[in-house]
């Protein structure tokens, strides 16, 4: 083994071969692309960044890359399917949802919320990161952006183009979305109906006492009026810039004897 081989490691599975040129680990049998598969592998062995510093979405193969993982400061995993072993338990912390056809929801947003209040990146993955995993990243984006089913499934599939909900798996986020709404209409923030299509209003997080919808920022749409188009809201009937007006009063004449207090000058005697 060549001296450059034994001090750098592949770096997407830390082992070492001769990966540059396409050779496959004997370790785990990873091979690095070559030729023209090698951008669309290489993007492929990454997770998928959903919100920012915190959560990633992802298949199993990433989760297999632990190099990976703590090189993009991952340091928890939630696993949707328990068939997908836990690799690593020494080097992250693992949470894995039941068993069971019916996703485990709000398991799944209780974990999540616990690794934003920690601070803490998290990956979820599936098998590949097509399924089921984007449902609980989209349930979790409903229930903590308060974002509707529409919004949470734009998000996620702009930022991962390969998501692909199964007909069973898509039923129960319309369901998750219509329980959360439901909880939502009887306290005091109201969430903005699910739509059929384009993109509707929504906060986030944030309280709103008057059930107003603020202006999402849609994708492709045309931009919002402006708010000083509003008719509804009157111009004030005065506008003074800094303080409130101080009585004017007339300047006191001073006389040649009289001492200025705003002066700063020091009389001196002449010579």
């Amino acid at each position: 083994m060549r001296k450059r081989e034994r001090e750098n490691p592949c770096g997407i599975c830390g082992h070492y071969h001769k990966y540059e040129e396409g050779e496959v680990c004997g370790i785990c049998g990873h091979r690095m692309p070559v030729g023209p598969e090698k951008t669309l592998i290489q993007v492929s062995a990454f997770p998928s960044e959903i919100l920012p510093e915190l959560l990633y979405l992802g298949s199993y193969d990433n989760a297999s890359r632990s190099e990976l993982l703590k090189t993009l400061g991952i340091s928890r995993v939630l696993n949707t399917v328990p068939a997908c072993q836990n690799l690593y338990k020494n080097s992250f912390t693992y949470h894995c949802l039941p068993d069971s056809p019916t996703i485990a929801f709000d398991d799944a947003v209780a974990f999540l919320d616990q690794c934003e209040k920690d601070k803490a990146r998290v990956l979820v993955h599936c098998m590949s990161g097509k399924n089921r995993s984007p449902a609980v990243v989209m349930a979790y984006l409903m229930k903590s952006r308060r974002w509707t089913l529409d919004q949470s499934y734009q998000w996620v599939k702009e930022r991962r183009p390969s998501v692909d909900l199964l007909p069973a798996v898509l039923q129960q986020l319309q369901e998750y979305a219509q329980k959360i709404q439901a909880v939502v209409e009887g306290g005091v923030v109201a969430l903005p109906p699910i739509s059929g299509g384009g993109a509707a209003p929504f906060s986030f997080g944030f309280t709103n006492p008057g059930n107003i919808p603020p202006a999402f920022p849609a994708f492709n749409t045309a931009a919002t009026a402006s708010i000083f188009a509003r008719a509804d809201i009157p111009p004030p009937n005065e506008f003074t810039f800094g303080a409130a007006a101080v009585e004017n009063t007339p300047p006191q004449n001073l006389g040649p004897t009289s001492v200025n207090p705003n002066a700063t000058d020091v009389s001196m005697d002449g010579s």
